[in-house]
């Protein structure tokens, strides 16, 4: 199954995250903080959305930062993507 985001969204698929410190503590399922970077898989065409013009500025396989809450979470064929506005990236990594 693909996944075609529609108008100003973005399909990302969040980064692993750390299980051990810097130091070497390792973490525990809870204390492991939410992943913001995540990687682009699909783009939208972008177009008119709410009465303005959107240019879409990210391409698959950007490297990017998100909300820490924003988008909605899908699950398709095992593998967990979250789909977010445009708006809702805050910086590409390079």
């Amino acid at each position: 199954m693909t996944l075609k985001p529609l108008a100003d969204r973005v399909v990302v698929k969040m980064t692993e995250a750390e299980e051990t410190t810097k130091s070497g503590i390792i973490l525990a399922g809870s204390a492991k903080e939410k992943p913001q970077v995540a990687e682009i898989v699909a783009v939208g065409p972008g177009g008119v959305v709410d009465g303005n013009e959107v240019t879409m500025y990210v391409k698959v396989g950007d490297k990017v930062i998100t909300g820490k809450y924003s988008g909605t979470e899908v699950k398709i064929d095992g593998v967990e993507y979250t789909i977010v506005r445009q708006s809702d990236i805050l910086a590409i990594v390079d």
